[in-house]
């Protein structure tokens, strides 16, 4: 079935690559134009690379590739009003609003008596609050259109279950669950559904690099992408190590498509079956 979300306007968060590009991307082969935002700068506590302008400028330019228009915005998720400032901008230029991805997040790993004050502030500040910030800033337009909505969350398995060496990973991803079923109840007047998605290990560039690499697989010295696949398999009930962006992105699709109409509230695992380990 093609054309699920035709017509309409997803604003997606942590958009420059990974999950992010993965979602515009998808939502625009159904036919959604995309207001795509993403910091593209350096996090101090985050030690691998983050996603760039070059990245978000590529973002768009594959949503364009599909006949769709695309606002890039250039924020923080931690400055609520930097993000109300550049969802505004976006929907002057696309029309309205009807799709919400939460997404942008980071990862840091390590002992739970070793991560600093700041390493475990700042995850919760983009983890958490970022994701709080974005639902802020689309909600009174989407009361005030009056036509409903759906705002999709990103927690992780990691949010449903913990996960060693991640903990305040893990406390960030467990909050956006509480954020989702709170405001699913909240919003249900006004007909806008909220759910959260929990993906197991994604192939992105969050997982996939040197600083990551190393802690998943200390024993190996120059670690590459396969070194980790008992690691991550671990977590999961299938023998995979980790699934792919557009695996996430179905699930993306299908909640914020009329196929989904009377779902929220809920947390959706795409997760190898990890929930049930």
């Amino acid at each position: 079935m093609a054309g699920r979300v035709e017509g309409r306007v997803a604003f997606i968060t942590g958009a420059a690559r990974g999950q992010g590009r993965a979602h515009a991307v998808r939502l625009a082969e159904e036919g959604a134009d995309i207001i795509a935002l993403d910091y593209c700068s350096p996090v101090p506590t985050v030690e691998y690379p983050l996603g760039t302008e070059a990245d978000l400028t590529e973002t768009v330019a594959l949503v364009e590739k599909q006949g769709r228009r695309a606002v890039a915005v250039k924020a923080d998720v931690r400055d609520f009003d930097a993000v109300k400032e550049g969802l505004d901008r976006g929907i002057s230029e696309l029309g309205h609003l009807d799709i919400v991805c939460g997404n942008a997040g980071i990862l840091t790993m390590g002992a739970a008596h070793e991560q600093s004050e700041e390493q475990w502030q700042t995850m919760l500040d983009v983890n958490l609050t970022g994701v709080w910030h974005t639902a802020k800033a689309a909600i009174p337009t989407f009361i005030e259109q009056g036509t409903g909505g759906s705002i999709i969350l990103t927690s992780s398995l990691a949010g449903f279950k913990g996960a060693a060496w991640a903990i305040s990973y893990c406390a960030a991803k467990f909050g956006v669950i509480g954020v989702t079923k709170s405001l699913a109840m909240e919003l249900a007047p006004h007909r806008v559904r909220v759910n959260t998605i929990l993906p197991t290990n994604v192939h992105t560039p969050m997982l996939d690099n040197d600083v990551i690499l190393r802690q998943l697989a200390p024993e190996v010295e120059s670690p590459v992408w396969k070194d980790a696949d008992a690691a991550l398999a671990s977590l999961n009930a299938w023998p995979m190590a980790a699934i792919d962006t557009r695996d996430v992105s179905n699930a993306v699709l299908w909640l914020a498509s009329e196929e989904a109409r009377y779902v929220t509230g809920i947390a959706l695992p795409v997760d190898l079956g990890g929930t049930t380990k």
